[in-house]
C-alpha cells in the first residue's frame, strides 16, 4: 500500500468521499473504491466513514492506495491478416475472438502480443492509466474483442502522433455492418444520443448516465429479414460500445450482443450465434506521412455471411422506404 494525504478544498467541499477519492485516483473502478472506503483504506481525520459520507472543508483525506501491478506484455506467435503495411502504418483484417489491448484478465493472447511478435517495438500510445508502457503498443483505435475487421496500427511516433490526431478531430470515416435483431421499417436514420457509463452497472455504457458524452450513429437499411435487418453503419463519433448501445436504445440490439439484447438477440429461428454479429467493415484516414487519403474494406467474415444465408431463406420483412430521423 501507498499512503497519500488530501486536504478538501472549498471547490470540492460536499463531494461524496468516493467520488473525491475517485478525482485522485481515475485507474481504481468506483467498486474498489467503495471496498477500500468500507475496508478502512480511506480515511477521513483518521476515522472511518461511509463511501456516500459528504466531505468538508479542511477535512483531510488519507489513502492507502493498492500498488500498481506492473504486467510484462510478451511477445506472441499469433497470426495477423494483413491487410496493408509500410514504414509508417499496419492495417489489419483483425478476426472476432480476438481482444486488441491487454487488461486485467487478458494479458495474453492480444492483438498487442501478437504485433509484438511480428513487429518488435512499436510507439507507445501513453494515456496515463495504463499499467505496463507496452499494453497499448501502436494502437490508435480499438474494435471490441467480438467485432472483426479493419483496424489501423502506428509504426512511428510521427504516425501514431498524426492518427490520434485524426480520430481526435473526427477525421476518420468508420462503417460498419451489423445484423440487428427486429425490421426496421424505415430506410435510414440517424441516432444522435448521449451515453456513458451506467448509472447503476458500471461496466455497461448506457443512455442512462450522470455522465452523458456526445454520440451519433448514421446507418442504413441494406436488407431486411423475417425478423432482422442488416445494415451499414457510420459512426460520427467513436465512444465505447457506441453501435451496440445506440441499436438497443432504439429497440433493435445487434443479434449476438447478449450484454445489451439479453438472451432472446443469441438466437432467430434457426439461426443461433455465438457473437455479435457487428463488423468495421471500412476505414479511411489521411496517410500519416504523405497526407494522401486512404480506404480499406474488410469482407464479411463465414459466420456473417452463413447467418445472411440462413435469414434469406426466411420470409423477407417489409418493404424499403425512405430516409429519417430516429
Amino acid at each position: 500500500m501507498s499512503a497519500m494525504t488530501y486536504t478538501v478544498t472549498e471547490k470540492q467541499s460536499g463531494k461524496r468521499l468516493d467520488l473525491f477519492i475517485a478525482h485522485y485516483a481515475a485507474h481504481i473502478s468506483r467498486n474498489r473504491i467503495q471496498s477500500m472506503v468500507k475496508d478502512g483504506h480511506a480515511l477521513v481525520n483518521g476515522r472511518m466513514e461511509k463511501p456516500s459520507y459528504k466531505v468538508k472543508l479542511g477535512e483531510v483525506i488519507t489513502l492507502d492506495l493498492p500498488e500498481r501491478t506492473i504486467h510484462e506484455v510478451l511477445p506472441e506467435a499469433i497470426p495477423l491478416n494483413v491487410m496493408y503495411e509500410d514504414s509508417y502504418i499496419l492495417v489489419l483484417n483483425k478476426p472476432h475472438g480476438l481482444v486488441v489491448h491487454p487488461a486485467p484478465g487478458n494479458y495474453t493472447g492480444t492483438l498487442v502480443n501478437a504485433l509484438l511478435y511480428h513487429y518488435g517495438t512499436l510507439p507507445l500510445y501513453n494515456d496515463g492509466f495504463h499499467q505496463s508502457e507496452r499494453e497499448k503498443t501502436g494502437i490508435v483505435h480499438r474494435l471490441d474483442k467480438d467485432t472483426s475487421g479493419v483496424i489501423v496500427v502506428a509504426r512511428t511516433s510521427e504516425a501514431l502522433r498524426s492518427l490520434s490526431m485524426q480520430f481526435k478531430n473526427r477525421m476518420v470515416r468508420k462503417e460498419y455492418v451489423a445484423i440487428v435483431v427486429g425490421v426496421i421499417k424505415k430506410g435510414s436514420g440517424t441516432i444522435n444520443t448521449g451515453i456513458g457509463r451506467h448509472v447503476k452497472d458500471r461496466k455497461k455504457i448506457s443512455v442512462l448516465t450522470h455522465k452523458a458524452r456526445e454520440a451519433i450513429t448514421d446507418f442504413v437499411v441494406r436488407e431486411r429479414y423475417q425478423q432482422a435487418t442488416l445494415v451499414g453503419i457510420n459512426i460520427r463519433t467513436g465512444r465505447t460500445h457506441q453501435i451496440r448501445v445506440h441499436m438497443a436504445h432504439k429497440g433493435y440490439p445487434v443479434l449476438g450482443d447478449r450484454i445489451y439484447g439479453g438472451a432472446r438477440v443469441m438466437k432467430l429461428g434457426a439461426c443461433a450465434v455465438t457473437r455479435q454479429m457487428l463488423h468495421a467493415e471500412s476505414l479511411s484516414f489521411f496517410h500519416p506521412h504523405t497526407g494522401h487519403p486512404m480506404t480499406f474494406t474488410a469482407p464479411l467474415p463465414v459466420d456473417m455471411i452463413e447467418v445472411i444465408n440462413k435469414l434469406r431463406k426466411m420470409k423477407t420483412g417489409g418493404s424499403k422506404s425512405k430516409s429519417f430521423t430516429m
